[in-house]
């Protein structure tokens, strides 16, 4: 039975530590070959989770838990700054050195960071500490995008859904998309190598809540052009700063993070219903070359354009033909 560790550290927020037990736990109960173990491993000094709501907790195993682990996942912690409590860096140094996965969600990249694993390899925080893990770190490639980051057995992500699209991305590595995206459905989160209208629905609600609607759909018009930050905020009516606030607030994503997502959600979509060629998708969508849609499209899929085409025509997709081409 495979094995899922999540280390504890003191202050972990709470959605981070039972995340990793709702993904596993609704794909084990939904689906018959489907068989985790998930542990919770205490770090040392473990006494609460984190605000605003810090519940004092106790957990079945230590560090010892990591020994024959599969997978260890390492939430954030109260306090990303400080030295990892004495033994966690040889316990996460020794899981890849049996070739464990190794998943960090928001700063517990910091703490996998500091083991010097992820040195000349690709990997992502939460957005407010991309800068700073940069500054710390300067030999790996910081991925601004703030979306899960595959680089070889690790993995990292911004933790804006508790650590959810992290679970989901492991899940699907091993039981297949079909598998992940059911126990993404059942849990009302949009899975990212399968976003489809329930993701965008969701962000039409939330743009609507803080009156950004009319730009958002404004920008879903525009996907082929060049657009900025001071377009979208003039086309809002509002200051730069202000309308990233807004973004942020509601969506846990910056105005061109934001609309990175959808120029991706629009590059699935084209691929999954027609036969527009690639090079096309790319001008469509606004990516400058087909180059940059491959990048940004592997980052935050974790395949290539054409092998996710072939994936879902594989699947049942259906193909048409290209679609015209978009007005200037």
């Amino acid at each position: 039975m495979p094995v899922i560790a999540v280390l504890a550290p003191d202050g972990v927020p709470g959605q981070q530590l039972t995340a990793p037990g709702l993904v596993f736990g609704t794909a084990c109960r939904e689906y018959r070959d489907v068989v985790y173990e998930v542990r919770l491993c205490a770090a040392p000094g473990l006494r609460a989770t984190g605000a605003p709501a810090p519940l004092a907790i106790s957990t079945p195993f230590g560090l010892d838990g990591l020994a024959d682990a599969d997978t260890v996942l390492v939430p954030a912690s109260g306090s990303h700054r400080d030295e990892p409590p004495t033994g966690v860096l040889a316990a996460l140094r020794a899981a890849a050195d049996r070739g464990s996965r190794i998943a960090a969600v928001g700063t517990g990249t910091f703490t996998l960071a500091a083991t010097g694993l992820l040195d000349g390899r690709r990997a992502t925080t939460g957005r407010r500490y991309i800068e700073e893990l940069a500054r710390l770190h300067p030999r790996i490639d910081v991925d601004p995008l703030g979306t899960v980051v595959e680089d070889g057995p690790f993995l990292t992500a911004a933790g804006v859904f508790g650590g959810i699209d992290v679970c989901l991305r492991l899940l699907g590595r091993d039981h297949g998309p079909r598998v992940a995206d059911g126990t993404s459905r059942e849990l009302l989160a949009p899975l990212h190598l399968h976003a489809d209208s329930v993701q965008r629905t969701i962000g039409r609600e939330i743009a609507e809540s803080t009156g950004l609607e009319p730009t958002l759909r404004w920008m879903e018009t525009r996907l082929h052009l060049p657009l900025t930050l001071p377009d979208i905020a003039t086309h809002a009516q509002t200051s730069t700063s202000s309308v990233t606030r807004r973004f942020r607030a509601r969506t846990g994503l910056s105005p061109l993070q934001y609309l990175l997502r959808v120029r991706l959600q629009e590059a699935q979509r084209l691929l999954r219903e027609t036969g527009t060629p690639v090079e096309a998708v790319a001008a469509r969508t606004g990516f400058t070359s087909p180059a940059a849609l491959r990048h940004h499209f592997r980052a935050l899929t974790g395949t290539t354009p054409r092998a996710y085409r072939r994936t879902q025509l594989a699947s049942g997709g259906t193909r048409r033909a290209p679609e015209p081409p978009h007005p200037a």
